[in-house]
């Protein structure tokens, strides 16, 4: 199975650790793999990958990192998971309605799922994000320079079908996230969020190792 590391994007504004390059293309953890398609409803979303239909579509963050928590503390699949992230990117496209559209007609797709899909168009997460974080971001240019920004080094992580295997977007690499650690990526998240955030999950997956803000 192929991963795909960061590419040559341009930086967020907020500052952090440098983006890991590798030169040499990671293999897809078989472990990942295993628990992915443990869980049923990213199995069936992963299965139904053609019907999703939308431009440079990832699976993203917390869905694949504590599918794979769950596999490691042997919780069930959906244990602690609250929606399935979907991202896209379309650029021509910016209408709140055309998002609304999409993340309706993906929830009839998988309408027997017992969770909620959350289905975003990265090209048009800046005209919202000052009204609901309080501080404003430059537009982003892909669905990966997005994923550049998510919160955690772990979940800086997209996935998706190529083929019969799977293909990841990893900005910092597998290696927190097979170690079950939780560090800050301070791109673009405060600390209030990150602490918020990691709150919740240490109550929900006592075996994470969570690395304080400070200590970054």
């Amino acid at each position: 199975m192929r991963a795909i590391n960061a590419y040559d994007l341009p930086l967020p504004q907020r500052s952090a650790s440098p983006i890991r390059r590798e030169t040499d293309t990671p293999v897809f953890p078989d472990e990942l793999s295993n628990a992915l398609y443990a869980n049923p409803v990213l199995s069936d979303v992963l299965q139904s990958w053609d019907d999703i239909a939308l431009p440079n579509c990832w699976v993203v963050a917390g869905a694949v990192v504590q599918s794979y928590w769950n596999a490691v503390h042997e919780f069930p699949p959906l244990h602690g998971i609250s929606d399935i992230d979907l991202i896209y990117f379309d650029p021509d496209d910016l209408s709140d309605s055309s998002e609304t559209n999409h993340a309706e007609r993906i929830a009839k797709l998988f309408d027997s799922a017992s969770i909620r899909f959350d289905v975003k168009n990265e090209a048009r997460v800046h005209l919202w994000y000052e009204a609901r974080f309080g501080y404003s971001i430059e537009p982003y240019v892909s669905s990966e320079s997005a994923i550049d920004t998510f919160p955690t080094t772990a979940g800086c992580i997209g996935i998706r079908p190529e083929g019969d295997a799977l293909q990841a977007y990893t900005s910092f690499g597998f290696d927190d996230l097979l170690n079950l650690v939780v560090r800050p990526n301070r791109r673009q998240i405060t600390r209030e969020i990150y602490a918020a955030k990691t709150a919740r999950w240490r109550e929900l997956w006592p075996l994470i190792e969570i690395v304080d803000w400070a200590d970054e």
